[in-house]
């Protein structure tokens, strides 16, 4: 007999510092299912995108919320976090300019995560 199958949560960050709240909130509940110990796959797009790069992070602040580097650093350490292609593209973001642990990957990937069997997404 099968084991129970694996879970996977794929949360796309569509805003950054544009829109704090709803960017805290991707990264708030991707770390949370980390922390929860489902597989966590984050993809930052939009201006999201700009915290694939040092430093970034640490300069986002949003009263009563936890901080956006602690709640990176919890889900590069448990999943995977991917910047979009064109998303980066468009902001001159390369693969040598991304934390450690950052992939650059394109819609094809996202849409092969979030349809696979035990996927949920979820899109802030």
């Amino acid at each position: 007999m099968l084991g129970p199958m694996a879970r996977t949560l794929v949360v796309k960050a569509t805003a950054g510092a544009d829109a704090p709240e709803r960017c805290a909130q991707a990264f708030t509940v991707a770390a949370t299912a980390a922390a929860a110990g489902l597989h966590v796959s984050l993809w930052l797009t939009g201006e999201s995108t700009w915290f694939a790069l040092p430093g970034r992070a640490q300069e986002f602040e949003l009263p009563h919320s936890a901080p956006l580097a602690e709640l990176l650093h919890v889900i590069l350490t448990t999943g995977t976090v991917t910047a979009c292609t064109q998303c980066a593209a468009r902001r001159d973001i390369g693969p040598d300019d991304v934390l450690p642990g950052v992939r650059i990957a394109g819609a094809a990937v996202f849409v092969e995560e979030a349809t696979a069997e035990g996927a949920q997404a979820l899109v802030y």
